[in-house]
């Protein structure tokens, strides 16, 4: 067991599952990944008692040794946005590691979505209720990945969109969740920020060294609209390369089921119907078409209630003609099960009604739903 660390106020938050297991000093594990605290006795005992286990940062040199364990986006979570955030700075910081960090980290991200597709999109899903913008980010590398194997981008590009994915905002980020706190129309400054940060972006990855064509086209055009009203040069149709439209793709999508306190949250139903009609000339066509296929009705991590009245979480996509699958938490009386039940959502009994949005998501073991050792 390694060094633990006291869990500190802002740390967590109130209806949103915990990013890690929470200990007691002595190691024991007091709540684990995905239980949601809701009420702040609840939050003030956690700041008293919890502790986490940080993750010790690599050193450059070390970044060579591979890790062959099967990932677990769940349990992988805090480390993804440590290992992200190390990231940006070094770029930032113009380190002569931030190539190489930067592409450790997208291998890790495709990897992860290789080996576990429907834990990384229930990520997204789970977390979305007030993301900070390094989980934004993650979120946006982990969505472009899918979106753009379905479009049928090569392995090359794939791998590209992915790292421009996770540094396309990097001029956003000291101000971004402050933005996202604030219910204030926006300062002529904050436009400014806001709408110079591609080209940025682009200059502080030219600065640290990393100099993909590719790679900088794809966050210096992820803002621009096909019909030239985007920015920062105004282009249009085909001028916009296809990996910079699923960036932005992704990046809308995001915006859609994330709560900020400017406005309220679309539900997966809302997101998808929105989405499906930015294939008449905002996009190319194909890029909301592979976005959707690859979210499926019923993506996995949204909550949903069965005709037999349970409640439970999509787990995994349709499999052949069979699923979407749901693990039920409550049963038909709303009574918690101590367990979870798996449920083929092809079969008559178990179809789903429709989508659950309760005020405060129930606390779930993500590890354990989704077939990971706790």
């Amino acid at each position: 067991m390694s060094s633990l660390v006291r869990i500190a106020p802002g740390a967590l938050e109130l209806g949103r599952p915990l990013p890690w297991n929470v200990y007691d000093a002595n190691g024991n594990v007091l709540l684990r990944q995905g239980y949601v605290v809701q009420t702040d006795f609840q939050l003030e005992q956690l700041f008293e008692r919890g502790r986490f286990k940080p993750r010790k940062i690599k050193r450059p040199q070390d970044d060579i040794v591979e890790d062959h364990r099967r990932r677990n986006p769940f349990a992988d979570y805090a480390d993804l946005l440590q290992t992200l955030e190390a990231t940006l700075n070094a770029i930032t910081d113009g380190e002569a590691s931030a190539q190489k960090r930067l592409m450790g980290l997208t291998r890790m991200i495709e990897r992860t979505c290789t080996e576990a597709p429907e834990a990384s999109l229930a990520l997204v899903h789970l977390y979305s209720i007030s993301p900070t913008i390094l989980e934004q980010t993650l979120f946006y590398a982990i969505l472009s990945q899918f979106t753009a194997r379905q479009f049928g981008l090569d392995e090359k590009r794939t791998s590209v969109l992915t790292a421009a994915a996770l540094t396309a905002n990097l001029a956003l980020v000291p101000v971004a969740d402050q933005l996202n706190a604030s219910n204030k129309l926006l300062s002529p400054d904050q436009r400014q920020v806001i709408r110079k940060h591609p080209e940025r972006s682009v200059q502080a990855l030219q600065a640290a060294g990393i100099d993909n064509k590719l790679m900088l086209a794809i966050i210096a055009q992820h803002h621009e609209q096909a019909d030239g009203q985007g920015y920062p040069d105004g282009l249009s149709g085909t001028e916009i390369r296809p990996e910079a439209e699923i960036l932005a793709l992704c990046e809308r999508y995001v915006a859609m089921i994330t709560k900020r306190a400017y406005r309220t949250r679309l539900n997966v139903t809302d997101a998808r119907r929105l989405i499906a009609t930015l294939g008449d000339g905002t996009f190319r066509p194909a890029i909301p078409k592979a976005l959707l296929k690859v979210l499926g009705d019923y993506p996995p991590g949204v909550l949903v209630r069965l005709d037999n009245n349970e409640v439970g979480v999509v787990s995994c996509r349709p499999v052949r003609s069979r699923g979407p699958f749901v693990k039920a938490i409550f049963g038909p009386r709303g009574n918690r099960y101590s367990g979870t039940f798996e449920r083929d959502t092809s079969l008559l009994e178990y179809n789903i009604r429709a989508l659950e949005e309760p005020e405060v998501m129930p606390s779930m073991d993500f590890s354990l739903i989704w077939g990971f050792r706790s």
